[in-house]
């Protein structure tokens, strides 16, 4: 980091991480689905009653992996848009991509996820469709406003505005601190000693698993866990050429290596062994998998691809809409008699088809792609079959 930092940018567009994104959005349908249907306890309050351990195993298997993957993807892009742009276009940039929607989409997104939460825990308590707000003691959802699922986008932008300031200063301030991020992820072992900070940070959660809260002003906790991931990814960027190529010789290690830890932070907690232990093994696998995700989307999908290019370009719009279509899908489905994967097949096909479905209809072609993406795509003529630019 820094301004006297040498640019890294090729100009080259990495398709790779763009289709590492869309699959990665797509596992948030997944994700806050199957957390409908988790035997044990989540932070969603709306709960089927018929439930599965699958569920469980899908939903803490992508919680591992999924956000961590997108904050080093959120430092990477950080990091070639201060170089290209310098940190005064990183702000603007920000600002406009992130900061915006989220103050145009926040408050309506607010408001629709705590009544399809309320129209799911009426379900639940009263068999039947009500706004009742009595129904359940203390729904966090409603109690206060907070940044619901948009909590990513809310740290993302405070990461953003740091790291335009700090890139002010000299590059030789942060060079340390770089190199050993660099050489840590060369190291076999590595992964144990970037997992200390994700423990420091999330020691005092229940299960040792760090929990978004979705405040406004977050605790320093989420700050030191979420931006270990985003500042490895700011030095990724800088180091892309020796490290990309580090993670797609190694990809498959880096899973089999997720899938050990995965397997004995289970039996860890299946034996009831001390907390911290099994917690630690789990924290270990958010770097393990975000690489091996790196690598092997660098190796198997480095170029546009056609469906995933497609999912990449709605991937912001599907990460805005997707939550409060799965609650009241899921509220849809509740008292239907149908085995419990049907329900989750279910739901995440209706989510993704009305999220695509909008984003095809209502954004890709108008001012709100503009807004999203900076860009709008062109409409097809019917007639000629020719793409006419909407301007």
């Amino acid at each position: 980091m820094g301004k006297h930092s040498p640019p890294a940018d090729t100009g080259t567009r990495l398709h790779a991480l763009d289709n590492l994104r869309a699959l990665l959005m797509w596992l948030g349908i997944v994700l806050h689905v199957e957390a409908i249907y988790a035997v044990q306890r989540m932070p969603n309050a709306w709960r089927d009653d018929q439930r599965t351990l699958v569920a469980d195993v899908v939903v803490s298997s992508i919680h591992a992996f999924r956000m961590p993957a997108f904050f080093i993807l959120g430092g990477f892009f950080a990091a070639l848009l201060v170089r290209s742009r310098g940190p005064d276009g990183l702000l603007r940039h920000r600002l406009m991509r992130l900061g915006l929607p989220f103050a145009l989409f926040w408050p309506l997104l607010w408001l629709a996820s705590g009544v399809a939460a309320l129209f799911f825990m009426n379900l639940m308590v009263r068999d039947e469709w009500g706004l009742d707000t009595h129904v359940v003691p203390r729904l966090p959802i409603l109690d206060s406003p907070n940044t619901i699922h948009l909590w990513f986008l809310w740290m993302l932008l405070w990461f953003c505005v740091a790291t335009a300031a700090l890139w002010r200063l000299p590059r030789a301030w942060f060079a340390p601190i770089e190199s050993a991020l660099a050489w840590l992820a060369r190291q076999p072992w590595g992964f144990v000693a970037l997992a200390l900070p994700l423990m420091l940070a999330s020691a005092a959660y229940p299960r040792g698993v760090l929990a978004p809260a979705g405040a406004f002003l977050p605790e320093w906790n989420e700050w030191l866990y979420h931006g270990s991931f985003f500042v490895f990814g700011l030095m990724l960027h800088g180091r892309q050429a020796e490290l990309f190529a580090f993670f797609q010789r190694h990809w498959l290690a880096y899973a089999l290596g997720g899938l050990v830890c995965y397997l004995l932070a289970t039996a860890a907690a299946l034996v009831q062994a001390p907390m911290l232990l099994w917690a630690y093994a789990y924290h270990c696998i958010s770097w393990l998998w975000s690489f091996a995700a790196i690598g092997l989307a660098l190796r198997l999908v480095p170029r546009r691809h056609v469906v995933l290019g497609y999912l990449s370009d709605s991937a912001y719009w599907v990460y805005l809409m997707h939550y409060p279509l799965t609650i009241l899908f899921g509220a849809l489905l509740f008292e239907l008699s149908l085995p419990v994967t049907a329900k989750v097949l279910i739901n995440i096909a209706a989510t993704t088809l009305v999220c695509l479905g909008s984003y095809e209809l209502f954004v890709r072609h108008g001012w709100i792609g503009q807004l999203l993406n900076g860009k709008r795509y062109p409409r097809r003529s019917p007639e000629s079959g020719r793409e006419h630019r909407v301007t």
